[in-house]
């Protein structure tokens, strides 16, 4: 018996992916002529083995490459057909041998939904894990499940799980189907979404319908080749986009385009505030109204796709690409994610919702594995992407990642049994760039293969001539690649692309070339909400003695390298890796170029010209001079302090950061210049541009730093979205979306690093449910000098706006009592299968879940959704100015429910003029009272009391109230 590892495994597929390609007659295996890659030749299977067996020493693994080796050595010329159709029926035994044994991760986090066998409440919705991709018990895949840590070095998965060469039959997803009603459910499209924040849950099913009828109809007269090309895009810089879909017949093809602020690699664009600085806002109008305005430019520039957003969780404060995301919170990261597909699609262009799924660090993101619980994967991680399909979104892009020991992009549970079974998903999944790992990945659920080779400029790919041959030998259904263009090109329909959509008017990869950059101006006057969101999405932590708002100082000291503008200029460093002058966005593929980029030092200086009485401006922006920024400080009126924290993607290393950051300080000798600063002016502002939390402990608490404010990653206006704060033009109003902790390790979960080689790290979700604010909430862990998932300082905050006694009062909202069942049963079941791995605990190891019967979509089903109570309170403002207060709603489970102490599960920001209150509703939905019971594979209400509390925090809850439940 043999156990393969991934490499050996990955190469045993190609060996007889190689032989299935070969064997077919040529005019079947050639690409159409818009598919740039073809299929492997048979004349590299020796140099391959040759390649592998010198690689790899093992005795055991030689054996294996020499075996595959004599069998491709058989006479093509009178065997070939025999061969290419035995390929797609040799046993799994046979392909490879599997050992089994059960890691000791393999139960990790199960108690957290062992309460919930005997205590659940009547209503439930229930589904099975089936898939149409009808991967039976038979051809299961083979694998050798352990894990080992070697001395002193992370735990490391040693194998993987893969799909085997067999026959796959497929069957089309039933469409989850439900009657739009007026006032609640409504049928829409995407250019006609209801409004930010509105109780009506938009029913895009008819849309979805009409846009595969047309797609059905016109991909039914393609061959199988055109179908094939469809799916697979034509190589790295093999077109205009970063990903590019061939034209087809009369199909133009799609541009698939960067990034999640803005459109990349092009010029005359907006570069919006990152996903972070949006989620800091916590107002669902400006979220909204930043996707509309890049989904405009995204169409103006002729791009069919836009790759964003980015919705993964931020488990890992140190995570490189944590800033493209919305925070540590599901809820927070749904209604965003919601909002901004909204606006994006609305504006014209297709979503793209990602890294789907479990992707939280960049340290070998393509070797890791990611071992997560079925409850805290649906509960944590999901929501999300179950937001985002909510939101009609037109595609999802799969991860770099292993998930249980399963490739993301190739992972059945993920792509087909909870994407496209339990939510319902209509549009199509997309790779990461690269994250194509074998042409059996379409069974698995991948629908389109970026950029469509296997390595950049390979001219080589999973797809294109190898689907083909895949489906002509019968490994692949026909039928499964019609599913895969279908959704392709009814996603393009979905969103009217067919009606007079702009041309591809930039060359991302060679923006100079002036036969192919029209250089159209498509930013209009998105700077006023990118200037907006910069001010709304700053985070007040401090203000002593009513520092702020600046009154018409007399003298003003700017210091630090972070108030003013890089020696390079804005776009000086590619993909902006690196760290000079003020920090407005990360790095990496999720940027976009500045078009300008304000300083704070250019807008202070601005501001204070036009202040009636003058202001004297001086300025230090050397971080590492301490006596020189101090001696600048001394004697002014005020002394603003600018620091930073940046982080990006791991392709890009600045200062030894590889994409994630190797701690949680501020950079450029940050902390010794704020105390050097402080130690010369009793009055001394910080202000902090960040990519996530950073340690602030060594001067927080000095008392000559009299105000903090957090400025996120604010886009070209930074300058003057600061300015705005600071002088009071903008009441903050901004909130964390994520926690700062007074220590690293006080953090519930940590980078993991190490690894080498082939080396697959294993990280092990043992938090469960419990990441960020929800941790330190279960632990009781102190926050650094009263910070929290938003600012606690309530004392020191200004103007005050709800010191008054709050009131809460539930009320249910009875027609919906009654609904104690789905209203619309009649939902098509998805019919029950065998799944093709056998049932672990884990999500991704597990065979078919007890409940053998539920209709699609069950987890997005309207009755689950709908309002089910209202939480209605009255929030003063006894302040002396206007201001906006951001509510949020939290949730208190019965305690044998499993869940963290507090779950936030509503907010909403409240404009309230001076002296004036206003009233607040907030609804809940039976989804928000339930809770992930992974045995029963359904959603429960727990039995017991629930509570609620109201506050500006999950630890500043200003009023409580019980749940009629």
């Amino acid at each position: 018996m043999v156990v393969l590892s991934p490499r050996l495994s990955a190469l045993s597929s190609l060996l007889l992916l190689a032989l299935a390609s070969h064997a077919q007659d040529s005019s079947a295996v050639a690409s159409s002529a818009a598919v740039s890659s073809t299929a492997l030749p048979i004349n590299s299977l020796s140099s391959l083995a040759s390649s592998a067996i010198s690689s790899l020493a093992s005795s055991a693994i030689s054996s294996v490459v020499s075996s595959a080796a004599s069998t491709a050595s058989i006479s093509l010329s009178t065997a070939a057909t025999s061969v290419a159709t035995s390929a797609a029926s040799v046993p799994a035994s046979s392909t490879v041998s599997a050992s089994v044994s059960i890691p000791a991760s393999a139960s990790i986090s199960e108690s957290a939904s062992a309460p919930l066998s005997s205590g659940v409440a009547s209503e439930s919705a229930t589904f099975s894990a089936a898939s149409s991709a009808a991967i039976s018990a038979s051809s299961a895949a083979s694998a050798s499940i352990s894990a080992t840590t070697s001395a002193g070095g992370p735990p490391i998965e040693t194998t993987q799980f893969t799909l085997p060469i067999s026959s796959y039959p497929f069957s089309s997803f039933p469409v989850p189907s439900a009657s739009p009603i007026p006032g609640v459910y409504p049928s829409t499209s995407p250019k006609s979404p209801p409004p930010p924040g509105s109780r009506l849950i938009p029913d895009f099913g008819p849309a979805w319908a009409r846009a595969h009828a047309r797609a059905k109809k016109l991909i039914s007269g393609w061959s199988l080749d055109q179908k094939v090309a469809t799916t697979t895009g034509v190589g790295w810089m093999g077109g205009l986009c970063v990903g590019n879909i061939p034209a087809v017949a009369d199909w133009p093809g799609l541009c698939l385009e960067d990034s999640p602020l803005g459109v990349r690699d092009t010029d005359f664009v907006s570069a919006f505030p990152a996903g972070i600085t949006a989620a800091s806002t916590w107002q669902r109008s400006l979220i909204r109204a930043r996707g509309l305005a890049m989904g405009q430019e995204f169409k103006g520039k002729g791009v069919h796709v836009a790759l964003g957003p980015m919705m993964n969780m931020g488990r890992i404060a140190q995570g490189g690409r944590n800033w493209e995301g919305f925070g540590a919170d599901p809820y927070l990261s749904g209604e965003a994610a919601y909002e901004t597909i909204l606006g994006m699609q609305q504006g014209g262009v297709q979503a793209c919702a990602k890294h789907y799924i479990n992707n939280e660090q960049e340290h070998r993101r393509t070797q890791e594995s990611s071992n997560v619980d079925d409850r805290t994967e649906h509960e944590i991680y999901l929501h999300p992407f179950l937001r985002s399909v909510q939101a009609g979104v037109a595609s999802v892009m799969c991860s770099y990642n292993q998930i249980n020991e399963t490739f993301a992009c190739e992972q059945d549970r993920t792509l087909n049994q909870l994407l496209k079974g339990e939510q319902g998903f209509q549009g199509y999944v997309m790779s990461d760039w690269g994250a194509h790992h074998s042409t059996l990945a379409a069974v698995a659920g991948l629908d389109m293969s970026m950029p469509g080779d296997i390595s950049f400029q390979s001219h080589t790919s999973w797809w294109g001539a190898n689907l083909t041959a895949f489906v002509e030998n019968g490994t692949i259904a026909e039928s499964r690649v019609d599913d895969m263009a279908e959704r392709i090109v009814a996603a393009w329909y979905l969103l009217d692309q067919d009606q007079n959509y702009p041309e591809v008017s930039f060359n991302a990869f060679f923006p100079n070339d002036p036969q192919t950059n029209k250089h159209v101006d498509v930013q209009a006057d998105h700077y006023k909400v990118v200037r907006e969101i910069g001010a709304a999405g700053t985070v007040l932590l401090k203000n002593v003695g009513d520092a702020l708002p600046l009154r018409k100082p007399r003298s003003i000291a700017i210091i630090g390298n972070d108030s003013g503008p890089s020696l390079r200029g804005p776009n000086g460093y590619p993909d902006r890796g690196g760290d000079d002058g003020t920090l407005a966005m990360g790095w990496g593929s999720g940027t976009a170029q500045f078009p300008y980029l304000i300083s704070p030092l250019e807008a202070i200086q601005a501001r204070a010209r036009h202040d009636s009485s003058g202001s004297q401006i001086s300025w230090f922006l050397d971080n590492w001079d301490l006596a020189g920024a101090a001696a600048t400080a001394l004697g002014q009126d005020v002394a603003l302090v600018f620091v930073n924290a940046q982080s990006g993607e791991g392709y890009i290393t600045v200062d030894g950061n590889e994409g994630d950051r190797k701690n949680l300080t501020l950079w450029g000798n940050a902390d010794a210049l704020v105390a050097a600063v402080a130690g010369a002016n009793p009055n001394t502002v910080v202000v902090v541009h960040s990519v996530g939390p950073a340690i602030v402990e060594p001067w927080i608490e000095n008392p000559n730093v009299t105000a903090v404010l957090w400025a996120s990653l604010p886009g070209q206006e930074s300058g003057n979205a600061i300015v705005d704060v600071l002088y009071g033009d903008v009441n903050p109003s901004g909130r964390l979306p994520y926690t700062i902790a007074r220590r690293p390790e006080d953090y519930g979960t940590h980078l993991v690093t190490g690894g080498t080689g082939d080396e697959i790290l294993r990280i092990d979700y043992t938090e469960g449910l419990n990441i960020d604010y929800r941790h330190f909430d279960a632990v009781s862990l102190p926050l650094s000098s009263a910070l929290s998932f938003v600012s606690l300082r309530t004392a020191d905050a200004a103007p005050e706006q709800h010191r008054a006694p709050l009131r809460v009062r539930v009320r249910p909202l009875l027609h919906h009592l009654l609904l104690l069942q789905p209203p619309h049963p009649a939902a098509r079941r998805a019919p029950a299968r065998p799944h093709h791995r056998r049932a672990r605990g884990r999500l991704g190891r597990g065979a078919r879940p007890p409940s053998s019967a539920a209709a699609a979509g069950s987890s997005t089903a309207l009755w689950l959704h709908r309002p089910f109570l209202e939480v209605s309170f009255t929030v003063h403002n006894t302040g002396r100015v206007p201001g906006t207060e951001i509510a949020q709603l939290y949730l208190h489970y019965p305690e044998r429910a499993g869940e963290p102490p507090s779950v936030l599960r509503g907010f909403a920001d409240v404009r309230v003029r001076a002296g004036e209150a206003e009233r607040v509703v907030l609804a809940l939905s039976r989804y928000d009272l339930s809770v992930w019971d992974a045995r029963a594979q359904g959603w429960r209400r727990p039995a017991g009391a629930f509570a609620v509390s109201v506050g500006r925090s999950s630890r500043d809850f200003r009023l409580k109230g019980e749940l009629p439940v």
